[in-house]
This record gives C-alpha cells, sequence and structure tokens, in this order.
C-alpha cells in the first residue's frame, strides 16, 4: 500500500485568491504553488509551476485569467518582492522566487488618481 504524499499549501496561497489552479508546469510535475496579483484587477490566481518555468510564462497564463482584456501583455510588468523582473525569460528560480512566492503584475505606466 502506497501512501500519497500530502499537499502543503502555504497560508499566503489561502489570501484572496480566486478559486482553482492554473497550470503552467506539466501534468504532476508541478513542485511550487505560486500566487499571481494583479493591481488593476485587485485579485489573485495560484499557479502550479516548477522551478525551471519562465516568468512570461506564468505572467502570460494569469494575464489571460485575471486581466483578459489586455491585448499588449508588454504594457505590464511582473514584480518580486518589489522589484521588477526586467528579464522575463529567465526562470522562476533564477529571479529568486520560491514556493509560495507572490509575484505581483501591474501597468507600466502610471494613471493619475482621481
Amino acid at each position: 500500500m502506497s501512501a500519497t504524499p500530502a499537499v502543503t499549501v502555504q497560508f499566503v496561497n489561502t489570501l484572496r485568491v480566486r478559486p482553482g489552479v492554473l497550470e503552467a508546469a506539466s501534468a504532476g510535475t508541478a513542485q511550487w504553488m505560486l500566487r499571481v496579483q494583479a493591481a488593476e484587477a485587485f485579485d489573485a490566481v495560484r499557479v502550479a509551476c516548477e522551478p525551471t518555468t519562465r516568468v512570461a510564462d506564468v505572467k502570460a497564463l494569469a494575464m489571460q485569467a485575471l486581466l483578459p482584456d489586455v491585448a499588449q501583455q508588454d504594457s505590464y510588468l511582473v514584480k518580486l518582492h518589489g522589484a521588477e523582473i526586467a528579464n522575463e525569460t529567465l526562470t522562476l528560480e533564477q529571479v529568486g522566487a520560491r514556493d509560495a512566492s507572490t509575484l505581483f503584475l501591474t501597468s507600466r505606466r502610471r494613471r493619475p488618481l482621481r
């Protein structure tokens, strides 16, 4: 009888997220669960991925769910720990992300508050 390993859900991955999980990894290979938040949507999604998943792949998947009306994905940037990830072709591990990290999507253009 083989035991199935228990999946640990980090607390941060439960904060104001939409139901379900987006898959950025091949079926059954996901090792990390990231939280991706969009400022304009005031919402977040969970993304199952691997350390070798590219930042651009996670961004594209999250934007499809959170900001489906945005045609130009390059008009949005990705931040990790408050700093912009300038090269989105790097892997999550290369940019310093870890399991349960939060990526933040925001527009490159500043908009005045009214």
